[in-house]
């Protein structure tokens, strides 16, 4: 296989995690960081971003040794972005308590000449600005993903909207979805959003699974069903690399691609809820990602078509 490498942009951060199960101090944390993971376990990845002198230098080794390359991570003076947040007891919302930027609010993506013809693209929610800075720099990818969030969608609807015109496939939830279009029946929304640029589109609905349109027609993937999930922390941003992962190690935009990588993600995603952080995401080998994928196709398998008795 073709195995191309991923070019990941994004946060790398620090998480204070108040949990029903407890309070969890300087967890490993970033939507860059769980992206990096989960897709090293597919493909080689490249990741750009920012982190303080407070960062441990083990902690990138640890990165380089599952074939990420930091090369575009800048150490600046200061502090790595600390984000803490507090779930609810049941783990289907969460309260930010506290936000600091630190290092991260002075980034300014700077793509490594060596990164910059990156067949593969993935844009973690940061400033809009910052992303077209990306794409700036990058080289004719085959594709370009991109992820946002309510605050870029609310804040920055004129930059989101040059985003758009220039992203392939934008992966957001069903909230972002409603919010960026207006629009509450998920359907609607979808095309509406499409008309705005992505070709492809894939709507999250964590535990419920995954909505995927493009231009031929509507496709669901349902999500791993799981016994205990632990902390829902960087599920999507995991999500999000395990299905660029799968499309870069495949090297093609295929339709039926595309829908494999959408299981790819959720498999992924479900690892990463089953620990704090990313702890449990670290531990998983190619071996138990090829188990959990068996185990979810036959939990979608039908034995064929399925036709109308007599």
């Amino acid at each position: 296989m073709n195995r191309s490498p991923v070019l990941i942009v994004g946060s790398l951060a620090y998480d204070d995690l108040e949990m029903p199960s407890g309070t969890f101090e300087n967890v490993l944390g970033g939507a860059a960081t769980y992206s990096s993971i989960a897709a090293s376990l597919l493909t080689p990845v490249r990741v750009v971003g920012v982190v303080g002198n407070d960062f441990p230098e083990s902690v990138l080794d640890d990165l380089r040794k599952r074939g990420v390359d930091t090369a575009g991570v800048e150490r600046a003076d200061g502090k790595t972005f600390r984000w803490r947040g507090r779930y609810s007891a049941d783990l289907s919302s969460r309260t930010t308590l506290d936000t600091q930027l630190n290092v991260f609010a002075d980034f300014r993506p700077k793509i490594p000449a060596e990164f910059k013809a990156s067949p593969f693209v993935l844009l973690g929610n940061i400033h809009p600005a910052l992303q077209l800075e990306v794409l700036a720099q990058v080289e004719k990818p085959q594709l370009v993903v991109a992820d946002t969030m309510n605050f870029w969608i609310n804040g920055e609807p004129k930059l989101l909207g040059e985003v758009l015109k220039k992203v392939d496939l934008l992966v957001i939830n069903d909230e972002e979805a409603r919010d960026l279009s207006g629009i509450h029946n998920l359907v609607k929304a979808a095309a509406d959003i499409r008309k705005r640029g992505p070709k492809h589109l894939i709507i999250k609905r964590g535990e419920h699974g995954a909505l995927f349109f493009d231009d031929a027609g509507m496709f669901f993937a349902p999500g791993y069903p799981l016994e205990e999930v632990v902390d829902p922390t960087g599920a999507g941003d995991s999500f999000a690399g395990g299905l660029v992962g799968y499309i870069a190690r495949v090297g093609n935009l295929a339709h039926p691609t595309m829908r494999r990588a959408i299981y790819f993600g959720s498999a992924l995603g479900s690892f990463c809820v089953e620990g704090i952080g990313p702890r449990r995401l670290l531990d998983v080998s190619p071996g138990d990602l090829r188990t959990r994928m068996d185990q979810f196709m036959a939990l979608v398998e039908t034995g064929g078509r399925v036709e109308l008795p007599e």
